[in-house]
């Protein structure tokens, strides 16, 4: 479920109106549920088995430090990729010992911070990586926690370019190598291999593919553990979905937490080893809007175009994975209220910048503002200054009172980024 909800006619986020957000703060903005961020985690948490086993939060779906200190409040720990992830974390208040580090291309000086600092798990995704690691820790004089990230060439996901768990994909190791792997791993000097990691895809919505993915692990670990290896920690990744297809009166619920954690449970039953959890969409994706204003109104023969002060720059997934969002007026209309045929784009000079196509809304006009639902994940992370236009803002609200947690640049902002050389002045 989410906390944006109708009252008198007006969308609010928790006890917020929108409306007033986007006044003060402006347009485009994006807005974010504490409530809903706080639900959907301890609802996962629980349903997995917190504290015996770890959550750590995909923080790559959404990683503003008011969000992180939120879920660091909770208990959650972090899923990073890269040095600034974990730095953030860190300045968020998450501890190293809660930290786990992915990723198929850590540098030499990533794997440095990431030793320096003490975070609790690396996962290794290829044997090169490795030797690099033992080579960074042994010269520190430290043997890092590790994991080996396995590919079981079982693939899942909601589109080709987020399928990460196919042997065609560039994740982990293969899974008829990681044998061989885990047993160099297990001597080497500046490695403590503890166990093994997964992650077959995002956006997944049916259990059938991740049961498969387990059941491999499974078989690897107990071949290991046969070979005289220890396995005490697997870590299996995130890639739960959401509906992004969700009308105004729908609430749905926890069932597919719950039956995927039965299926864990079920499929490790008897294997004494921490499990690990990376979800990060399943958190934070219907616990955010985009709020953006009507510009223009584009008449064709067969639709209109409505054109919006947000564009593809704000929120890629549309462009970049043909991704369905719910669109939303921030003043409802009327029930017996028409409904018109629009498609609403943004201000780019491309063609892909298209949110929605073909979508059904009341009377919209220059001036109005909508929402684009499920906007929580992917969508500030992935913005960019294209076109150089400013980054969106960002408001996190808690019951009644609200705070913008990332403030929109401005163009001096953006334009002293760069640097004319002497010989140009």
């Amino acid at each position: 479920m989410h906390h944006f909800t109708y009252k008198n006619r007006t969308l609010h986020a928790e006890g917020v109106s929108v409306d007033k957000i986007a006044a003060e703060v402006g347009t485009p903005v994006y807005i974010y549920s504490a409530a809903t961020i706080e639900r959907h985690y301890k609802v996962f948490a629980a349903a997995v088995g917190v504290p015996k086993n770890r959550v750590y939060y995909a923080m790559k779906a959404n990683s503003n430090l008011a969000v992180l200190k939120l879920l660091g409040s909770l208990g959650a720990g972090a899923d990073t990729v890269s040095e600034g992830e974990i730095r953030k974390a860190l300045a968020a208040g998450i501890p190293a010992s809660r930290i786990v580090f992915s990723g198929v291309g850590k540098t030499e000086s990533e794997l440095a911070f990431a030793v320096d600092v003490g975070i609790y798990q690396i996962n290794i995704e290829t044997e090169s990586e490795l030797d690099l690691l033992s080579k960074v820790a042994t010269a520190r004089g430290k043997r890092q926690a590790a994991v080996i990230r396995v590919n079981p060439d079982v693939g899942a996901g909601g589109h080709a370019k987020i399928t990460t768990g196919s042997s065609e994909n560039k994740f982990g190791v293969s899974f008829d190598t990681a044998s061989r792997i885990f047993a160099k791993a297990a001597n080497m000097s500046g490695v403590r291999m503890l166990g093994l990691a997964t992650h077959i895809g995002s956006q997944i919505r049916e259990l059938s593919d991740l049961t498969a993915a387990f059941a491999r692990m499974r078989q690897l670990t107990e071949s290991l553990r046969a070979d005289g290896h220890t396995i005490e920690r697997l870590d299996l990744g995130g890639g739960l979905g959401i509906p992004y297809d969700i009308p105004e009166d729908f609430d749905h619920g926890p069932d597919l937490i719950h039956d995927y954690a039965a299926m864990v449970s079920k499929t490790f039953a008897g294997i004494d080893a921490e499990l690990g959890f990376e979800p990060g969409r399943l958190i934070v994706g219907n616990a955010g809007i985009l709020v953006t204003r009507a510009l223009h109104l584009n008449p064709r023969p067969h639709t209109t175009f409505l054109v919006v002060d947000a564009a593809m720059n704000d929120l890629v997934r549309p462009a970049m994975y043909e991704a369905y969002h719910e669109v939303w007026p921030i003043t409802q209309a009327d029930k017996s209220a028409p409904r018109l045929n629009y498609d609403i784009v943004g201000p780019i000079c491309e063609s892909g910048d298209t949110f929605a196509k073909n979508r059904k809304l009341s009377e919209t006009k220059p001036g109005d503002l909508i929402a684009i639902m499920t906007a929580g994940a992917y969508g500030a992370t992935m913005s960019s200054t294209y076109n150089s236009r400013l980054l969106v803002p960002e408001v996190l609200v808690s019951g009644n009172q609200y705070a913008v947690v990332r403030p929109r640049p401005s163009y001096d902002d953006l334009i002293n980024l760069d640097r004319i050389p002497s010989w140009l002045a």
